[in-house]
């Protein structure tokens, strides 16, 4: 019999130190390592967890892969993406992230689309949003509110 596949969108990070990365994931966000893959010189060239049934991967820098230059959020300057976690238990998952050394970028806040929201960034220099559903928000309110900023 074949193997399934299923579509995935799947991010996948380049950070300074993937093991240590992963080690933060699973502390800060509850994943589960799905397996670290070391190159001969010892850094990851691909790593996996899963956090709340989606897949994460992972790897060291290479510059030697991209013309000489690091690909890291913090050789860049910063990072324009954000990885969203909708979860059912804000409050703790937001404080669980920040004890395990996430830093507050966007504190919680209840939001005109309705999610109590807000967003840390790990030591890596990646940015994670946190969500949770708090209230039911139309379209037409979303917009009203968004025209009143």
């Amino acid at each position: 019999m074949a193997n399934v596949v299923q579509p995935a969108l799947s991010p996948h990070l380049v950070v300074d130190d993937a093991n240590a990365a992963m080690d933060f994931y699973v502390k800060a966000f509850g994943a589960v390592e799905l397996g670290r893959l070391a190159g001969p010189d010892g850094r990851l060239v691909h790593g996996a967890v899963q956090i709340d049934g989606a897949i994460v991967m992972l790897a060291d820098d290479f510059p030697e892969m991209s013309d000489g230059k690091s690909m890291t959020p913090k050789a860049l300057g910063g990072t324009p993406v954000s990885i969203h976690l909708t979860v059912t238990d804000v409050e703790s998952r937001f404080q669980q992230a920040l004890d395990a050394g996430a830093t507050v970028v966007m504190p919680l806040e209840d939001q005109f689309w309705g999610d109590r929201y807000g967003m840390v960034q790990d030591p890596f220099g990646h940015r994670w949003s946190l969500g949770q559903p708090v209230r039911e928000v139309s379209f037409e309110e979303m917009q009203q509110a968004v025209s009143q900023m």
